[in-house]
């Protein structure tokens, strides 16, 4: 999706890369917090998992595709679909492709930051993390390959928040739209821009490429980075 030096990228809204730097940082190894999502990734985003149901599964194989065009093909859908005005939609385009774009900046600026473990590495290395309760596994893969950078937090979840948010104020929540996936040759129809959210939220966890802790906070991030945009750029006139 991305490469280490966006983290050094000037943000093109934000003040700097930091800005909306994550807090809380990661759970500490020995927490509740820690144990319950690394239990739930070692069930559920095993690559072989019995725990996962075939429609988790199905989300994991539909959210497998690259998260920017996925995005831009849903972009160009929902304006096509909701806005008659090219001003307008020139508006919306540039709001949610700076915002996003800040989110994931700032999300890499996390990763660097916070330089947390991914799930492949936590679960193989689990019996030597000082956590009873975080039984290891030499031998568990996730469903999906391994990102080869640091997991916290979520860049797919940074982006989709500012996208989803974005959205959400221009258009409101309840808005039907369709977004389609490239692995799995099919479309998804979604009611409201919190419920494609989430879905992203709950989807890396199935892939077993992220703990639930970085896929609720980075969401919470990219609305920031939205909220910010919307609020200091390319405003109506009064």
């Amino acid at each position: 999706m991305a490469t280490p030096w966006l983290s050094t990228v000037v943000p093109f809204t934000l003040k700097d890369a930091s800005q909306l730097r994550a807090s809380p940082p990661p759970p500490r190894l020995n927490s509740g917090e820690y144990t319950q999502d690394y239990n739930e990734v070692k069930s559920l985003g095993r690559i072989d998992s019995t725990d996962r149901t075939s429609e988790q599964t199905a989300l994991a194989i539909f959210y497998s595709d690259n998260f920017i065009a996925m995005w831009e093909r849903t972009l160009r859908g929902v304006s096509n679909s909701n806005i008659d005005n090219i001003g307008d939609s020139a508006r919306l385009f540039a709001l949610a492709n700076m915002a996003a774009a800040d989110a994931v900046i700032n999300a890499w600026d996390n990763k660097k930051y916070w330089n947390f473990w991914r799930p492949i590495t936590a679960i193989q290395e689990g019996d030597n993390d000082g956590n009873p309760k975080t039984v290891g596994d030499t031998k568990w893969l996730p469903f999906l390959p391994t990102p080869a950078y640091p997991e916290y937090t979520s860049g797919a979840n940074n982006l989709t928040g500012a996208m989803t948010r974005t959205l959400e104020l221009l258009l409101g929540d309840r808005t039907s739209f369709s977004v389609f996936s490239t692995p799995a040759n099919a479309t998804r129809t979604y009611q409201r821009f919190s419920d494609m959210a989430q879905d992203v939220v709950d989807v890396r966890i199935y892939q077993g490429i992220h703990f639930r802790s970085a896929d609720e906070v980075a969401p919470r991030q990219g609305t920031r980075a939205a909220d910010w945009a919307i609020s200091h750029f390319l405003r109506h006139p009064e």
